[in-house]
C-alpha cells in the first residue's frame, strides 16, 4: 500500500502508543510506501526527517503541492517538478500583486512555488480571486486563517495523483490521511481516505457525503490505523503492536561505554581479566562510581571470532570484591568491526571534527554503515539488560546513534548521555556528513550532559540548525564556572530545551577524580622510593611536567618548541629548569599519529642538541605509558604541571596533579590551556593560550618565577575545587539531574 499523509495533527498526531505502532508498522519491513503531503515548505519538513522516531518517507509533497521530492535525497521528482515550475509565474510577481490587499499578512515561513498569507475569511473577495486568475493562479483557504496562492491546478491532490500515476501504484492501494481543509484535494482526487479524529469541521463537512472517506474516531496515527483496518489494506495481524524489544532485564541503571572496565587476554583458550593499561581516565572514574555498591550493568564491546573462539558469554563479573553490584554485559564485535568503528572511523572522522581539526577528518560512507551497525548492537544489548523504566547512562561520541535505536526498542527508558569529548560549535560540527542523523539521535535522550556550559551551548547551536528549538530554561554559569576569564567561558547556558514536543535537559558536569585512587598511589610501597629518586635527579632545578597521550589535539609539539624558545630567550634558565614529557603512544593500528610522533621526537632532539650541558639535559622524553603510581610520583615532585592542549573536553591530568599536590601539602603550580574544559572550572590555574607561542613562554616563565605564597594560595584554591567536586559528586549530581528532569516532565 501507499500511505499519503498530512503531518501536523495527522502523522505527527495522536496518542504516543498509536504513533509508535504505526511507525513500527511502516519501518518493520511491510510493503508500505510513505508519502508526506504537507503545507509546510521543504525546509520546514527537514527537521522532522532528523527525528529517528519518525519513519523516513519515500517521497515528500510539500508547499501544498508545489514541491515534490524524493524522501531520501530531497531531489526533485521529474518530470513532475518541471511541470509545476512551468505553471508558476514567480514569487516576486505574485507577492507584488498581492500587496494591493492590505488585509493579507505574508507568512514568514519557508515557501516555494506559492505565496502564503494569514487573513480572515472576509479577505476572500472577488477582487482577490480576479487578481489571482490574471496570474494564472489558484486561491486556497483553510483553517479559517491560512491563504495560499498556488500555480493553477496545483494542490496536494493533483501532485499526489501525478506521483501515484508516475509510480504505477493502483489507486485502490492508496490511503490518504488529513485533518484540515487544505487536505480536501487529496480526497477529491478519488483516493480512499481518512479524516482523522479532531479534524477541522470544514473538512468533515466537505467529505461527509464521500463513501470512500472514513471519519475516524481516534486522532492522528490512531485514525490512520483505523482506516487501514477499515479498508482492508493490511491483514489484521500486521496491526498488532510489535514484540520487538519486549525482552526485559533486571538492571535499574545501565552504564554504556565502548570499552569493558577491564582488559581481556586469551590464555589457553580462556579469557582472563587484566587491569586496564590504557591511560584513559574515564574507565577508573566510572568504576569508582560503582565502588559504593551501586548495582547495575556495564555494557561494552568484546572482540569475538565466531570461527575460532569458544561460545560467546554475554555476562561476566567485574571484580566482585571491589564492585559487588556490577555485571559486565559484553557486546560481541569482530576485530574488523572494532578496527573500523573505533580505531579508524571514530578517530579519523569524529575525533578531529569534534576538536575543530576538520581538515584532518576522513569521511567514508562504508565506515558509517559499520558505525550504525555497531551502535544498533549496543542498543539491543541495553534493551535486554534494562529493567522497566530503568535509567540508561550512555558515554561519549562512539555511541551517538544508540539513543535513536533504543528509543524505538524501549520507549519506557530514561536515556541519559554524557559527552566526554569536546563538543564544538556549528561551524565545525556541521562539516560532518551525518550531522542530522547524529543530532536527531541525541535529541531522543531525556538528558544530555557535558563538562562545561560552553560545550552544552555549542550543542544547542548545532541542534538549532537541524530542528526548531525552544529554550525552556536558562541558568547563570557563575560562580562554579568562569564566565569571561578563559576561551571556553560562558555567562549563561540553556538547561532545558523543547524539541518535537519533548523536553530535554542539558547540564554542565565536569568529571571529577577518584581521590582515593590518588591517595593509594601515594601510599604505594614503591612510590616513596621513586619520589626520592626523582628529587635526587632534579635537585637544584625546577621540574616542569607534561603528561598526555600522543595526539595532535594535546599540543605537545607546540609545547616542546615553546620550551626551546624560552631557553633561547632566557639563558639564565639553562641548567636550572628541566621539562619531563610523558607521551603515551597510540595503538599500533592508529598510523595517523606516526608523523606527529616523528615531529615531536625531532623537536625534542633539536632542543636537547642545542642546549645540553654536562649534568643537565633540558628535556626528558618518555614515549611509553607509565604505571599510575609512577605518574603520581612525578606529580608529587614536579614544581609545575604544564598542560597545554589545543582543544580538550576536560583534561583529568591537571586534576590528578592538583590532587597529588594537595594531598602532600605541596606548592605546585598548574599552567593550563584556556582551551581545556577544566580551565572553566579550575579558577586559580595559570591559564595560557597554546596557539600563541609567546603566551606559552610567558605563562611558563610566570610560573617559574612565582613566589611561595602565591603558589600555596593558588594550590589551596585548586585543591578545594578538585576535592569537593570528586567523582562521587559528579556521578550523583548527574543522576540527580536526570531524575529531576524526569520529575519535571511528569
Amino acid at each position: 500500500m501507499l500511505l499519503a499523509t498530512d503531518l501536523d495533527g495527522t502523522f505527527l498526531g495522536g496518542l504516543a502508543e498509536h504513533r509508535q505502532n504505526l511507525y513500527q508498522l511502516i519501518s518493520g519491513g511491510q510493503d508500505i510506501r510513505l508519502v508526506f503531503v504537507t503545507g509546510r515548505g521543504l525546509e520546514a519538513v527537514m527537521p522532522i526527517l532528523s527525528d529517528p522516531a519518525v519513519p523516513v518517507p519515500d517521497y515528500i509533497i510539500c508547499d501544498v503541492g508545489g514541491t515534490v521530492v524524493e524522501g531520501g535525497t530531497l531531489q526533485p521528482v521529474q518530470p513532475l517538478q518541471a511541470e509545476i515550475d512551468r505553471r508558476w509565474p514567480g514569487e516576486r510577481m505574485v507577492a507584488e500583486a498581492m500587496q494591493a490587499f492590505a488585509e493579507l499578512e505574508r507568512q514568514t515561513v519557508p515557501q516555494q512555488r506559492r505565496c502564503s498569507y494569514f487573513c480572515h475569511s472576509d479577505a476572500l473577495t472577488p477582487a482577490l480571486a480576479e487578481v489571482a486568475a490574471t496570474l494564472d493562479c489558484d486561491v486556497l483557504y483553510s483553517d479559517s486563517r491560512y491563504l495560499d496562492i498556488l500555480p493553477k491546478g496545483v494542490n496536494k491532490g493533483s501532485t499526489l495523483a501525478a506521483l501515484v500515476d508516475l509510480l504505477g501504484v493502483p489507486r485502490d492501494e492508496v490511503l490518504v490521511a488529513g485533518d484540515t481543509l487544505n487536505d480536501l484535494s487529496m480526497y477529491e482526487a478519488g483516493f480512499q481516505g481518512v479524516c482523522v479524529g479532531e479534524s477541522e469541521s470544514a473538512l468533515l463537512a466537505a467529505t461527509a457525503a464521500q463513501a470512500h472517506v472514513l471519519h475516524a474516531g481516534d486522532a492522528g496515527c490512531g485514525g490512520i490505523l483505523q482506516a487501514i483496518v477499515h479498508f482492508g489494506l493490511l491483514a489484521p495481524e500486521y496491526l498488532e503492536p510489535s514484540a520487538a524489544g519486549a525482552e526485559r532485564g533486571a538492571a535499574d541503571l545501565v552504564m554504556v561505554y565502548h570499552r569493558l572496565p577491564y582488559e581481556e587476554q586469551r590464555i589457553n583458550g580462556r579469557i582472563v581479566q587484566r587491569r586496564p593499561k590504557s591511560p584513559n581516565g574515564i574507565i577508573p572514574s566510572l568504576l569508582s562510581f560503582f565502588a559504593a555498591g551501586q548495582r547495575g550493568s556495564w555494557v561494552a564491546w568484546s572482540v569475538h571470532d565466531e570461527a575460532t573462539d569458544p561460545p560467546f558469554e554475554v555476562h561476566s563479573s567485574v571484580d566482585a570484591r571491589r564492585y559487588p553490584g556490577l555485571v559486565a554485559a559484553r557486546v560481541a564485535l569482530s576485530k574488523e568491526e572494532v578496527d573500523v568503528f573505533y580505531k579508524r572511523f571514530s578517530k579519523e572522522a569524529f575525533w578531529p571534527t569534534l576538536h575543530t581539526f576538520w581538515e584532518r577528518a576522513l569521511f567514508r560512507e562504508e565506515d558509517w554503515a559499520v558505525f550504525l551497525a555497531v551502535n544498533r548492537k549496543f542498543a539491543e544489548r541495553v534493551a535486554a539488560e534494562a529493567a522497566e523504566g530503568a535509567t540508561v547512562w550512555l558515554h561519549d561520541y562512539n555511541l551517538w546513534m544508540v539513543p535513536a535505536v533504543l528509543r524505538e526498542l524501549r520507549p519506557d527508558l530514561r536515556i541519559a548521555f554524557f559527552h566526554h569529548t569536546y563538543f564544538p560549535s556549528a561551524d565545525a560540527f556541521n562539516v560532518l556528513p551525518w550531522r542530522r542523523e547524529i543530532v536527531g539521535s541525541l535529541l531522543q535522550c531525556d538528558y544530555i550532559g557535558f563538562h562545561i556550559p560552553r560545550q552544552a551551548e555549542n550543542f544547542v547551536d548545532v541542534a538549532r540548525g537541524v530542528v526548531p528549538i525552544e529554550i525552556v530554561e536558562r541558568k547563570g554559569c557563575a560562580p562554579r564556572f568562569l564566565s569571561y576569564g578563559c576561551a571556553v567561558g560562558l555567562d549563561t547556558m540553556s538547561t532545558q530545551i523543547q524539541v518535537h514536543g519533548r523536553r530535554i535537559g542539558l547540564g554542565a558536569h565536569p568529571v571529577g577524580l577518584d581521590l582515593e585512587r590518588v591517595r593509594q598511589a601515594l601510599a604505594h610501597a614503591k612510590t616513596a622510593g621513586r619520589r626520592q629518586a626523582i628529587a635526587n635527579e632534579f635537585a637544584g632545578k625546577q621540574l616542569v611536567l607534561s603528561v598526555e597521550r600522543l595526539d595532535y589535539t594535546k599540543g605537545t609539539l607546540e609545547k616542546v618548541r615553546a620550551f626551546g624558545d624560552l631557553l633561547e630567550r632566557a639563558p639564565e634558565l639553562r641548567g636550572k629548569v628541566s621539562l619531563v614529557v610523558v607521551c603515551v603512544p597510540a595503538a599500533k593500528e592508529m598510523t595517523i599519529y606516526d608523523e606527529l610522533q616523528q615531529q615531536i621526537e625531532q623537536a625534542v632532539g633539536r632542543v636537547n642538541g642545542q642546549f645540553n650541558e654536562v649534568g643537565w639535559s633540558p628535556i626528558r622524553f618518555f614515549f611509553r605509558p607509565l604505571p599510575f603510581e609512577e605518574v603520581v610520583a612525578w606529580y608529587a615532585e614536579a614544581d609545575i604541571c604544564w598542560i597545554t592542549p589545543l582543544r580538550d573536553g576536560l583534561n583529568l591530568v591537571c586534576k590528578e596533579y592538583v590532587a597529588t599536590q594537595g594531598e602532600i601539602a605541596g606548592q605546585g603550580v598548574l599552567v593550563l590551556s584556556e582551551f581545556a574544559g577544566a580551565a572553566a572550572e579550575l579558577h586559580s590555574a595559570v591559564l595560557t593560550n597554546p596557539h600563541d607561542p609567546k603566551d606559552l613562554r610567558e605563562r611558563l616563565q610566570q610560573a617559574l618565577a612565582m613566589d611561595a605564597e602565591e603558589r600555596a594560595a593558588r594550590l589551596r584554591s585548586l585543591y578545594d575545587i578538585v576535592a569537593h567536586n570528586d567523582i562521587e559528586r559528579w556521578g550523583r549530581e548527574f543522576l540527580d539531574a536526570v531524575a529531576a528532569m524526569s520529575i519535571s516532565r511528569a
